[in-house]
């Protein structure tokens, strides 16, 4: 498990700047339309796009799961293991042959420590500059942010090995990371689907299939929901001008996470009503009680839904708004959030098994309905921020590309 957690870890926070980075253009530009249109193609929202489909590539990798439960079934574990193993060594060998064409952007080496030094420096010259009662003031006289007293300028201090600029990056990862913390309660219930799901699947009619192979009705929505949302849905909003910017969508997803343990325990609540073990059923040696599992198929499709709201727009978000010398560290940041869902998943043991899995499934959906509400309030300014950068209704274009008929870059 450890040396899992090392290789996710290093290939997850990587892998999505990079492939966000292959799309070289950072300019808006003019395309001519077949309809004879003139648009302006706009790197925000192809950046958006291109998250989709990765997340879309995710999820159809995903669906080995489907293949390694058969094989652990039918064959053993080794077989099992053995199929995404040949996987990784495969995918290896075509990202070293393709090496040479990837764009690349240079490592500059750990930003941590000076990140570290950058924050010490800011409390400590704040607090010295307000003790001697000589703070800072801006070009509308108002004090300067703590941060902006370990900037060169402002201190004074030629010893600094950063610059202005590399403050001023910090400043908007630290800004961009605040509304991550909204994340391990999403984790929470989204980590469901992996576990109190598979054994709520366990207690009803899943007919000739195993109960674990019900959890890849999520991918499967996923695959099917993504080209609609990115080709259709979010198009037509744009045209319409209701456009769902990140905090927002996030917003979104956060409701959708809710209402899917809202139905997870109705459901778990008619389990129980129903013969012939009620509460006890896949206990020990107890079966099924008489109801069908397809009444689950909901429950992963609102899953799915708060995926594609919240999931993706949060990778997307860690990379468009991390300054370019910080990126991997703010999607680090982010994909970190994961293990804080599953750390609050260490706090529902007690519930997360019969006859308790109601309360389960309804305190999770009350705490993610209540994290929306806050993080809503707390952030939604962020998008008004946003909105004053690209002001302009969006449309697509026919060649993939995500156009606007008029924008700046952020």
């Amino acid at each position: 498990m450890i040396v899992i957690g090392f290789g996710t870890g290093g290939i997850k926070s990587n892998v999505s700047p990079m492939v966000a980075e292959q799309y070289g253009r950072y300019r808006p530009f003019v395309r001519k339309l077949k309809n004879g249109t003139e648009v302006v193609v706009d790197r925000e929202l192809t950046v958006q796009s291109i998250f989709n489909w990765f997340y879309w590539a995710i999820n159809v990798g995903g669906l080995s799961a489907i293949a390694t439960t058969e094989l652990e079934s039918n064959v053993d574990f080794w077989a099992a293991y053995l199929l995404p193993t040949l996987m990784c060594f495969f995918c290896l060998v075509a990202f070293v042959l393709g090496r040479k064409k990837y764009v690349i952007v240079k490592p500059n080496g750990s930003i941590i420590v000076k990140s570290y030094r950058v924050i010490v420096a800011g409390i400590h010259n704040y607090r010295k500059a307000k003790a001697e009662n000589c703070l800072v003031m801006d070009e509308e006289g108002k004090p300067v942010g703590w941060m902006d007293y370990a900037k060169p300028s402002v201190s004074q201090d030629v010893s600094h090995d950063w610059t202005d600029k590399f403050v001023d990056e910090l400043r908007t990862a630290v800004r961009s990371c605040k509304i991550f913390c909204a994340y391990p309660f999403f984790w929470l219930g989204y980590n469901q689907i992996s576990n109190n799901l598979i054994s709520q699947a366990g207690q009803m009619n899943t007919g000739s299939v195993p109960n674990d192979i019900m959890q890849n009705i999520d991918p499967l929505c996923i695959i099917i929901l993504i080209p609609i949302f990115d080709r259709l849905i979010f198009p037509a909003f744009r045209r319409m001008g209701l456009e769902l910017r990140p905090i927002t969508r996030i917003t979104i997803g956060f409701v959708f996470s809710a209402l899917a343990m809202a139905y997870s325990a109705i459901i778990q609540h008619v389990i129980y009503t129903k013969g012939p073990y009620f509460d006890a059923a896949g206990d020990g040696d107890n079966g099924f009680n008489d109801i069908s599992a397809g009444i689950q198929v909901p429950a992963y499709v609102l899953v799915a839904l708060s995926e594609i709201f919240a999931s993706v727009t949060g990778l997307e978000y860690a990379y468009k708004r991390a300054p370019e010398s910080m990126k991997s560290i703010v999607m680090s940041v982010f994909l970190f959030t994961n293990a804080g869902g599953s750390i609050l998943g260490f706090c529902f043991n007690s519930i997360s098994a019969n006859p308790h899995l109601v309360k389960n499934f309804a305190i999770i959906s009350g705490l993610m309905g209540g994290v929306t509400v806050i993080f809503f309030f707390l952030f939604k300014h962020y998008d008004n921020r946003e909105a004053q950068e690209l002001k302009n209704n969006l449309v697509y274009g026919k060649e993939g590309d995500a156009v606007s008929a008029l924008t700046s870059e952020n």
